[in-house]
């Protein structure tokens, strides 16, 4: 890992991640986690204070980046419910088949290189009637805005972690394995429109 992976990128992406519109997307999502939870890519830990602590009776979160992991211990401290975390790849999930009520995913899925593997492995730790909760920017419904996507994704993903900028979230889940139950979308307010398009919702394994 270089000098920028190490010490200029984890700063840069939890201000990035810290913004209000997706401080508030964030609200929307987090809160329906409930019983035994796995969060994929824990980050910062910026979604912690947004768990409903009365609902969530163990959360691991996996995290592969030390920097990251460091930075999540300090909100880690206020959370009141065990929190393990998980210090390996989104498509190395360790946990046994079925063991999972509810899987939630933000702002990651951009950033997996083999996305497909990630969610089939998600797919297998979630109990029968779990749900995987996800709220994910991606390709945007918009010919002028996917160009912009396209033509900024090469660069992009060199200076932010690996993002790609466009990816077809609704494609990704059922390929890897999911029917969505439910999904909004919405270019949010106050960001470039080609790193801006959301889709929240959520999605059971078929």
């Amino acid at each position: 890992m270089g000098f920028y992976d190490r010490y200029l990128l984890p700063p840069l992406l939890e201000f990035a991640m810290g913004a209000k519109p997706i401080r508030y997307q964030r609200r929307k999502v987090v809160p329906l986690a409930e019983g035994r939870v796995l969060e994929i890519g824990l980050g910062a830990g910026q979604n912690l204070p947004f768990y409903d602590a009365t609902k969530v009776t163990h959360l691991w979160g996996l995290e592969p980046a030390e920097e990251m992991r460091a930075r999540a211990a300090k909100r880690a401290r206020e959370v009141k419910f065990p929190l393990e975390f998980l210090d390996l790849k989104a498509e190395e999930i360790p946990l046994e088949d079925k063991s999972v009520d509810t899987v939630l995913v933000t702002y990651t899925l951009c950033t997996i290189p083999d996305v497909n593997r990630a969610l089939k492995g998600m797919r297998r730790v979630l109990k029968p009637g779990g749900r995987l909760i996800f709220c994910e920017h991606g390709e945007a419904p918009d010919e002028s805005v996917r160009k912009w996507q396209d033509w900024m994704t090469p660069m992009w993903k060199k200076i932010a972690g690996g993002c790609h900028v466009g990816r077809p979230i609704p494609q990704l889940l059922r390929e890897g394995g999911f029917t969505v139950e439910k999904m909004e979308t919405m270019y949010l307010p106050s960001t470039p429109r080609p790193l801006g398009f959301n889709y929240w919702g959520t999605a059971q394994a078929t």
